[in-house]
């Protein structure tokens, strides 16, 4: 099980926003790249970043950031936020990206994405970025929920060659009061694809407890920019079971 630290970008900075709320947010830095180099310092292969300008917008914003952290450091990358459309999947790959992250592109256009998944260019290189509110499948920065539930969606894509499917509890998001395991654990025995969690890890202990779960990894920022643990700390636990 593999660690996804995580940089969320607005406004060019580094920043973390509570639930999803907008008007909740703190900044912990001012340099994506030299945050990226600390996590990959650290030990990290992996590295989870969100363009929260685009994912509100719907236009990327951070693209020169996000390259030049795939140019500068040997971590696997994978984005999401903002992107809407096949020009734009090229453009990241293109820029050196491992995997996209498609979330209310997805869900609003699922014929294009399940086209797009199936085509043998992308894949395993697609993500679909599932964001739950009280079990609804949300989009548009979390601003807006759909009628279907993440667990309709996960079954939706079984058998899909997609690289995962990013699970984020919005309720949880941010909190540092824990993951919600049992959502979780549904979502990822709901479906084939690898799952990756999101939201809510405060501690180690959070982190042991979802490594017992059917994980490909656990995505973790606040925890880790407030020094909660280190990002050493949480590879020990995930992949090396410490």
């Amino acid at each position: 099980m593999f660690l996804f630290p995580a940089i969320d970008l607005r406004n060019h900075q580094v920043v973390r926003l509570l639930k999803g709320d907008y008007d909740q947010q703190t900044t912990y830095g001012s340099d994506p790249l030299a945050q990226a180099r600390a996590f990959q310092d650290a030990g990290a292969t992996w590295l989870h970043v969100v363009d929260l300008d685009g994912a509100r917008s719907g236009t990327p914003v951070h693209l020169e950031e996000i390259g030049r952290i795939c140019r500068d450091t040997h971590l696997k990358v994978e984005v999401g936020g903002g992107i809407r459309n096949e020009r734009t999947i090229d453009q990241l790959l293109a820029a050196g990206v491992d995997r996209v992250i498609l979330g209310t592109a997805a869900l609003q256009n699922w014929a294009w994405f399940e086209e797009l998944a199936r085509q043998p260019t992308y894949a395993h290189k697609l993500v679909l970025g599932l964001d739950a509110k009280a079990g609804k499948a949300a989009v548009a920065g979390w601003e807006k929920t759909t009628e279907l539930t993440a667990l309709e969606v996960a079954r939706r894509v079984t058998g899909w060659p997609l690289g995962a499917i990013i699970y984020t509890d919005i309720a949880t998001d941010g909190t540092l009061e824990g993951p919600n395991l049992p959502a979780t654990q549904a979502l990822a025995q709901a479906t084939d694809v690898p799952v990756v969690s999101s939201g809510g890890v405060g501690d180690l202990e959070h982190l042991r407890a979802l490594r017992y779960l059917p994980l490909q990894g656990v995505i973790v920022g606040r925890a880790l920019y407030e020094q909660r643990f280190t990002a050493r700390q949480a590879i020990q636990v995930l992949e090396q079971g410490q």
